[in-house]
């Protein structure tokens, strides 16, 4: 079978490009995921329909079995969105989300304190983001659905503080990679006396997505802030309409699960506590074995940067499941109620699965494509230097939209950048690199086919689509503040003149939300 290339032909842009907007114009994720990777697939194969149906077989067979091995990032992560549904469904059944919402009731006065306990726990569950976006969800909806929030609404919180926690947090899954991919960058240009969490810790400032993303949370929970879609989400949501019933059951979601009277809140707390202590006790474990066996001293970092996501949360959620398990049947719950709890949390996750399954199929195709290389290479050229971090920012944002996957868009463009700062002016080598990881925050943000835009909304128990379109407002505002912070930064190559441009556009876009929020109300 002969396997095209385009890395150097916008070709390979048509089929995320089709796929994400018939994503947006139908609000059929499937369909058109689905139509996304079959015109991926004729073009590889030179549009012949049986090579493209053998390449096809291969890519769905690659999910489950590659290498002549099980797959086992992918099989691990299902297995652990599997674990989390049931793990869910039995708090629900136990009546412990019902108890934890009427204890909270004491101390969460009103919809704000509901929608900023949910900011916190998101900032502080920051391991993971799939961890962040499903566990976060979890604790929070019976919260947040107590106070009439949407789904929506909730589903923006949980991805706003996904990734942009996790991209300036050292000690995460995240963070780890990161340092890895620049510690390697700066040793192969010469840059071995920096060390790796130090110029790290230097870039944090220098991420104004990031940064600007969870201050304009911030602001739109104090001041319910609601634009574009968002506002009629959250109108719906006071009549009692959380989510759009019309288009059925959102992924994560239980309908009509009988609840026990005897719930405790502790069938809340615990297993969740279990749940993120297993979960970074198995990365801490897993990331420490690889040191280990490379004869390296051990350290929380280099654990962290060695860790095998994938597994750590799978058995994390597997520890957290043998614990609620173990409480509901302490709780002496029905075993009706039990039975039908595992069967529906289980259940509830299939339509994430679907997505996922069909994601993973497109990234694969787009990764055969060489999207993401395409993309970079518009980075070369005659570009003005003081402009190029702005560009970086620009491409990694369209990069990371088109594949759906911040961690490949760093791969792709962290190098990149370094070669053309080395190429023009080293002392812009870091506001480059933190340009990309900004951009590729936001593309990732944006773009239908994420992994973590899907587990936010799972999380959330919100129609995909309708989180795309109501988040893309927020991701585009704060998208043109770090814009024009990174003009100026290339500009000036100060990070004061940068972080104040942004500061001052910021204010700015509180101010007119604020105006255009106040003359909808009156």
């Amino acid at each position: 079978m002969t396997i095209l290339s385009y890395a150097d032909s916008a070709l390979s842009l048509l089929p995320p490009v089709v796929a994400i907007m018939m994503a947006i114009v139908t609000r059929r994720v499937l369909l058109s995921l689905g139509m996304g990777i079959l015109l991926g697939a004729v073009l590889i194969n030179d549009f012949s329909v049986i090579a493209s149906g053998q390449y096809l077989g291969e890519q769905v067979a690659g999910l489950f079995w590659d290498d002549g091995a099980v797959n086992a990032w992918n099989m691990y992560l299902l297995g652990f969105l599997v674990l989390l549904g049931m793990i869910t469904s039995l708090i629900t059944v136990s009546g412990a989300a019902s108890a934890f919402a009427d204890w909270a009731r004491n101390y969460i006065k009103c919809k704000r304190d509901a929608k900023l306990l949910t900011m916190f726990l998101g900032c502080v569950i920051f391991i993971d983001d799939y961890f962040n976006s499903l566990v976060v969800g979890s604790v929070a909806r019976p919260l947040t659905d107590r106070y009439y929030v949407s789904r929506s609404k909730l589903a923006y919180i949980l991805d706003s503080t996904a990734a942009p926690i996790c991209v300036i947090s050292p000690v995460s899954s995240w963070g780890a990679y990161i340092i890895a991919l620049i510690g390697g960058i700066l040793t192969a240009h010469g840059f071995t006396d920096s060390g790796h969490l130090s110029v790290f810790i230097q870039m944090i400032p220098m991420n104004f997505y990031a940064i600007f993303a969870l201050l304009l949370l911030l602001c739109v929970i104090f001041w319910d802030l609601n634009v574009g879609p968002m506002r009629q989400h959250e109108l719906n949501a006071q009549k009692g309409n959380l989510y759009d019933e019309a288009k059925g059951l959102p992924p994560g979601a239980n309908s009509d699960l009988p609840e026990a009277k005897n719930g405790k809140i502790l069938g809340l707390f615990l297993p969740i506590i279990v749940l993120v202590l297993a979960t970074f006790y198995f990365m801490v474990s897993s990331g420490g074995d690889v040191l280990a066996a490379d004869g390296k001293p051990f350290s929380i970092l280099g654990a962290f940067e060695h860790t095998d996501v994938a597994s750590s949360l799978f058995f994390g959620a597997l520890v957290g499941f043998i614990a609620t398990l173990a409480l509901v049947l302490i709780q002496g719950l029905d075993k009706l109620y039990l039975t039908k709890g595992l069967v529906a949390g289980a259940r509830s996750m299939l339509p994430a699965i679907y997505i996922l399954l069909f994601a993973w199929t497109i990234a694969g195709v787009i990764g055969q494509l060489e999207t993401g290389k395409y993309m970079a290479s518009l980075a070369s050229g005659n570009i003005p230097f003081a402009l190029l971090p702005a560009v970086l920012f620009v491409l990694a944002g369209l990069t990371a939209f088109s594949t759906g996957t911040s961690w490949g868009t760093f791969g792709i463009m962290l190098p990149i950048a370094a070669d053309m700062a080395m190429g023009t002016h080293t002392n812009m080598m870091l506001p480059m690199l933190a340009a990309v990881l900004a951009g590729a925050v936001f593309g990732d943000h944006c773009s239908p086919i994420s992994d973590t835009t899907i587990l936010s909304s799972t999380g959330a128990n919100c129609h995909h689509i309708d989180h795309v379109i109501t988040q893309l407002p927020y991701a585009l505002i704060v998208a043109g503040i770090s814009l024009g912070g990174y003009i100026v930064l290339g500009f000036t190559e100060s990070l004061m003149a940068g972080l104040a441009t942004c500061s001052i556009l910021f204010v700015i876009s509180i101010l007119v939300l604020k105006f255009k929020s106040t003359q909808a109300i009156s």
